[in-house]
């Protein structure tokens, strides 16, 4: 597995010997990252389920100003440290070991420009980021990677690559969409507003 554009285009990551981490294909990291060139220049970065960090690596690789990864597996939080430490990339990025669903939960509107989201092929969990993200608009954009045969909320513009597809939530012809185009989200639970993440000092390195 490697970093496929950008500067560190080449670059080999370190992937954990388990077979319960799926990175995403370097056919389809590429594809999605192409699709966003646009919108990737100094973005603020969101990786749920992060793994190894390839896509937030990816994004970071071409452009983005900084990344946040959220993950809990033991072998997959080594690999990715030892991802960022090899990309020199420790002054533009946290992680944080915790669940990613009470994490997105308690975001703000606009804690991110790009998210990332990548659970389990079949798990509901995706639904449920997405179901959050509708409510809270937590970041500009989000892309999800899910099985083909995965129904997910309306709303996003889906490319297909065989069994793998890849819906972009808030994006359209590779541009934000303008607010005009977006619903209002809807009002947030307090508990939510008052706990976002990124202003705590637990993030781990």
């Amino acid at each position: 597995m490697r970093i496929v554009g950008g500067k560190f285009a080449g670059l080999d990551l370190t992937s954990p010997n388990d077979f319960r981490v799926r990175p995403t294909a370097e056919p389809v990291r590429a594809a999605m990252l192409d699709r966003l060139r646009d919108v990737l220049p100094q973005a603020r970065i969101l990786d749920l389920f992060a793994g190894t960090g390839a896509l937030g690596l990816e994004a970071l690789s071409r452009g983005a100003a900084a990344a946040d990864f959220v993950e809990t597996r033991p072998s997959s939080l080594h690999a990715l440290k030892a991802n960022i430490v090899l990309l020199r990339a420790r002054d533009r990025t946290r992680v944080f070991n915790k669940d990613a669903l009470p994490f997105a939960a308690a975001l703000r509107e606009g804690s991110h420009d790009i998210a990332f989201v990548d659970p389990p092929y079949g798990s509901r969990m995706l639904d449920r980021v997405i179901e959050g993200w509708q409510r809270t608009r937590f970041s500009t954009i989000l892309v999800a990677e899910h099985a083909t045969t995965h129904v997910l909320p309306p709303g996003a513009d889906v490319e297909r690559f065989g069994e793998t597809s890849v819906s972009f939530y808030g994006l359209r012809a590779g541009r934000r969409e303008s607010p005009a185009s977006l619903p209002p989200p809807a009002p947030s639970p307090p508990s939510a507003r008052s706990s976002d993440p990124r202003t705590r000092r637990d993030a781990r390195e």
